[in-house]
Parts: structure tokens; sequence; C-alpha cells
């Protein structure tokens, strides 16, 4: 604590409960008294009747920003983890494909193919996957080593974990969307709320589940096993955040709004083939978006977030509509939106750089770190095909790559008519997922000069890279001034 003849004072809090840290820290804002009369006052008072009052019945939001907590989310599917991800105030990280090995890893099995024909098959493509992943790791590695020998200057153990890594840069392309992880994050609980909503409105039964998880564990008193290390003979006996959890339910717009969007986009797009690429002609894999209308980003990025398509080419359509065909779709996506519901973030429109991005999924989970943006995902699929990682073709083994992609591609077609969530499941990192980037320009220059690094991926690195390229192409002056790193520029040892 500082203190001098000014009164000033930096009070430095220990850790308390969520709810009533938060409490605390709303009485302290609204009152005279010092931070240790506050907590006094708290500790003498029902925090559950002054969250239920205030945040629930006035709906005081903020309050909940001024408490934190520490979660972890253990052996859940990297499709799960993603969508845990979905969130504009989050930070976290999941465990890294890139620096560890996945091929002793187990999968998600769907609940409803247990025991049945479909697990077989699906069973049989994660095998297939799996037995890949490992067979290409040793011969990459070698490669790799070869091509670039260990200079006197670098530590063997760092050289060898280096090298690791690039290999699993290229065989994390054969990891399905089942694949296990653990995710761990620090929210306040206003954005865990938010959260363990949009996860019980899910159409995923695993996601659901995992909100009812998260649910539980906000009406228990959380692990403190550092408390205990630390010689305290008592565990917090306080519950995370019982208010919060007894509050969390399901929200009706969350669980409609996109089925609905997507049986209007079919409904509306019906003859313009949008779901198939060979009606998509020659777009950019980076494509940078001309400033257009409000009404017309609106529209096309509620089309878009249900359809496969390119943006340009669904904005094509609707610049021809009428008033009236664009008022339609905006009230297909509000009709059952209740009177404290946000708007879905697709409407989150008047960015001055949208960039339209088809890219590999483990490359996109790199780029769907970037909070700064908003990030409008279609969803997976296998329709865009799948890239084949450079340092396979150089080594001579995508041979193997290309047929267990293929053959995964075709099971996964036959399993999507058996079950079309296993098929999601199923997956692999190395097929393309479409993405809108909406940002301004300090994001679009942070993004394209921190992910050009030769530290980074060669899939999201080109990405980068052709984000600047755009720029410049568009704006000269600010583009040039992006000081990216051409992805031809490489150091294969630098992490």
């Amino acid at each position: 604590m500082s203190h001098d003849q000014t009164g000033r004072r930096v009070v430095a809090i220990a850790p308390m409960p969520p709810e009533k840290s938060a409490y605390a820290l709303a009485r302290y804002s609204r009152s005279p008294d010092s931070i240790e009369s506050s907590i006094k006052w708290v500790h003498g008072h029902s925090s559950e009747k002054f969250w239920d009052q205030f945040y629930f019945d006035y709906g005081h939001a903020s309050i909940a920003d001024l408490g934190h907590v520490i979660v972890c989310f253990e052996d859940i599917s990297e499709l799960a983890a993603i969508r845990l991800e979905d969130e504009p105030l989050w930070d976290g990280q999941a465990k890294s494909s890139r620096y560890q090995n996945f091929a002793s890893n187990r999968w998600f099995v769907p609940g409803q193919i247990q025991g049945s024909e479909t697990e077989a098959v699906y069973e049989g493509i994660l095998r297939s996957l799996s037995e890949i992943y490992r067979l290409l790791h040793d011969p990459l590695t070698t490669f790799l080593s070869e091509r670039e020998p260990r200079p006197e200057s670098m530590k063997p153990a760092d050289y060898q974990r280096t090298i690791a890594a690039r290999a699993f840069d290229v065989t994390r392309y054969l990891l399905p969307l089942a694949a296990k992880t653990n995710v761990g994050q620090v929210v306040s609980i206003r954005t865990l709320e938010k959260q363990i909503t949009r996860l019980l409105s899910s159409p995923l039964p695993e996601l659901r589940a995992i909100g009812d998880d998260l649910k539980e564990a906000c009406q228990r008193p959380p692990v403190n096993l550092w408390g205990e290390l630390c010689g305290q003979t008592a565990g917090l006996a306080d519950p995370l955040a019982p208010t919060l959890a007894r509050h969390a339910k399901p929200n009706p717009y969350q669980e409609t709004v996109y089925s609905d969007l997507a049986r209007h986009a079919k409904d509306v797009l019906r003859g313009t083939d949008f779901d198939q690429p060979s009606q998509w002609g020659n777009v950019e894999s980076v494509d940078l978006v001309e400033p257009h209308h409000p009404l017309d980003e609106i529209v096309t990025t509620l089309l878009y977030r249900v359809s496969h398509a390119p943006y340009r080419k669904i904005l094509a359509v609707v610049k021809d509509w009428s008033e009236k065909q664009k008022q339609e779709t905006i009230e297909v996506a509000t009709q059952q939106r209740g009177p404290y519901d946000e708007l879905i973030k697709e409407f989150r429109s008047g960015y001055a750089f949208n960039f339209d991005i088809l890219m590999d999924i483990g490359a996109w989970r790199d780029m769907h770190r970037h909070r700064r943006c908003q990030q409008i995902q279609q969803n997976f699929t296998t329709l865009h095909g799948y890239d084949v990682p450079p340092p396979l073709v150089e080594a001579g083994l995508d041979r193997e790559y290309r047929q267990a992609m293929d053959a995964v591609r075709t099971d996964i077609e036959l399993l999507k008519k058996k079950d079309q969530e296993a098929s999601l499941y199923a997956i692999p990192f190395g097929f393309k997922v479409r993405c809108l980037f909406k940002m301004d320009y300090a994001e679009a220059e942070y993004i394209a000069r921190l992910r050009s690094g030769v530290k980074g991926h060669w899939s999201y690195r080109t990405v980068a890279w052709q984000m600047k390229q755009q720029l410049a192409q568009r704006y000269p002056f600010l583009g040039e001034r992006i000081q990216a790193t051409p992805p031809d520029i490489e150091d294969t040892l630098t992490r």
C-alpha cells in the first residue's frame, strides 16, 4: 500500500468471491467510504439480495464487470473450445496443437451415435486421421532437421522443441474438430453469464452440457489448491457465483435466430446455387470488400453467416433487391428478440475494413484470438476443399496426406447422411473455413504486422501479407505504412 501526506493511497485487494468483490466495488463507487469499510459492509450484508435487485431486476449489468473468475474446461472437443471462445471480452488460452502431441488424445463422440453403426463409421474416420498424424511426424521431423541443422549457438533442447513445433504445424492439419483439448479462461462474471446463456442456447448437445456444467460449477466453492499448498487450513467456503448460476437460462432469441435465418436464406437465395463453389467464380482467398450502404452490409452479413458463399457474391444479389426485400431479412433476424436481448453480432457493422477470408481451420484458430474486430464465421464444411502444407510437398510426403484427406472427405459426406452433427466433428483442421473479419485501420495494421512475422504459421502469414497487399492496392499510403513480412522470408528456427 502506498500512502503519503496528500492522503493518496493505492491498495491491492486479495482475491474474494467474485459476486462479493463486485458488490464491494459497486458499493465503493456509490459511497464516500474507504474500500476496507465497503468490504466490511458487504461481509455483513447479503450479496445475493443485492445481485437480485440491482443486476437482474434493474439491469445494472456493468456491476458484473467488477468480479472475475478463473474457470478451466478439460477434455472438451476442439469444436466446443472454438465456441467457448466466441466472446468479444474474453481472456484465455486453449491447449496448443502447435507445441503438443495430440496423437495419444481420445476424441469426442456425440451421445446420439454411441453404440450405433454410425459410431463405427465415425471412429473409422478419426482412426485413419490419427494414424496418418502419427505416421507423418517422424519423417517430417527428420526432413526438417536435415534442412535446418542445429546452429552451434542453439541449445539441443530448444532446437528439438522448435523442430517438433514446426512438425506439429503440419500434422495438426489432420486433427479433427472432435480432438479433445483443455481451455483455461479468466473472465468477468458479466461475460460468464453471457457465455452460459449462449452455451445453453446452442443447438449442439455438447455445448448445452458444458453450459449446465458451468452453471453447476458456479454454485459450488471453487478449488482452492493454491491456498492449501500455501498452508491455509480451510478452503474458500463461498460458492463461486450462486446468484448468477440461479438466473442463467437458455435464451429463446439465441436458440432460434440462426435456424430462422438459414431457412430464410435458403428461400431468398433459391436458384442462385450459392452453396456450389462452381458458381462462385474467381474470388480471392483474402478479399477486402469496398465500403457499401449499412443496410446492404447488415443484410449481406446475416445471409453470409448461414451460407457458404463469398461475401462479395451475396452482396451483388442484395444490392439488386428492393428496400422491402432487405427489410424482410432484418425482420427475420429480430422477430424473436426480447426486450433485454442484444442484437446478434452480425449487426455490428460500419467498420471501414471488411476482409472476407478463406483459410484452413487450424490457422484460423490462431486468427480467431483477435478480439478487437468482429468475426462472422460460416459453418464448418468440406465444401471448400483443404490446404496442403508446403513442408509436406517439399519433403515428398504430400501424396499420403492427400489420399487421407480425399478419403476422409468422401467418408464425411456419407456420414453426413446418417448424422450431420457427427460429420461436423469429423472435419479435420486442414479443410478451409470462410470468415468475415470487420475492423478499423489500427487492427488491420496490427494483424498484418504481427501475423506475417517469421515466427508464425505459413498459412496465416500468407493471409496477413495479403491483407497488407489488398490495403496497399486500395489505400496506397495506409497500406505501405504497414511493416508486414513477405511469406517467402523464412526463419524456421525462430519461435
